[in-house]
């Protein structure tokens, strides 16, 4: 039985590269992983591939979900790689470091107890607010707003997660912010009282 710790648990045949990773984090089998932080208790299952991406606490990444599927650059003569990647081609060409910082300008951001579903992708740049949630197969272009469900290609909004005040409650008590104890204390909570209830009870 797999048992979640302190120490990230990274599959053996996941390829991980110039990452962080908080507590009781997980990685899966084949995932490629490169310029990527991960919050405390966040994971991504099988296949899933994230460059350049800022991951908050307690984010569920379904397989095969691609998290900054990087840009060609389609103001150029041609689209393809060796023009930036020349070094792969011949000995004596550099790579195009300005292309890169490009990219690397347009840096995901995820939030805190967000739901990507499987095949979903998420394009250079996008913002995704805290509690979100992510349809299977969307392609995010745009920022998506906290506590919103969506959905599509190009992804759409279909309706709020929660009512407006019950997102602003859920934001100020921080949940995800509490320590390992506190969080096995509130479990039953957790599962049995809505999100209404639980407020109620946690906010004092």
């Amino acid at each position: 039985m797999k048992k979640l710790g302190e120490t990230p648990f990274i599959h053996e045949t996941a390829v991980v590269t110039n990452s962080t990773f908080g507590r009781y984090t997980e990685v899966a089998e084949l995932c490629r992983i490169d310029e990527a932080e991960f919050g405390d208790y966040s994971y991504i299952m099988q296949y899933g591939m994230v460059w350049c991406a800022t991951i908050g606490k307690f984010a569920n990444i379904a397989a095969s979900v691609r998290i900054n599927a990087t840009n060609h650059p389609t103001w150029r003569a041609t689209l393809h790689h060796f023009t930036y990647r020349a070094r792969d081609y011949w000995p004596d060409a550099d790579m195009d470091e300005d292309f890169f910082a490009w990219r690397r300008e347009n840096r995901v951001h995820i939030g805190h107890d967000v739901w990507i579903g499987h095949g979903a992708t998420i394009l250079p740049g996008v913002r995704i607010g805290n509690g979100a949630v992510i349809g299977s197969g969307a392609v995010v272009s745009k920022d998506v707003e906290p506590y919103m469900i969506v959905g599509g290609v190009a992804a759409k909004p279909i309706r709020e997660r929660f009512p407006r005040d019950i997102a602003e409650r859920m934001d100020r008590l921080a949940w995800w912010d509490w320590d390992h104890e506190q969080l096995r204390i509130a479990l039953e909570d957790f599962r049995f009282l809505d999100a209404a209830a639980f407020l109620d009870r946690h906010e004092a």
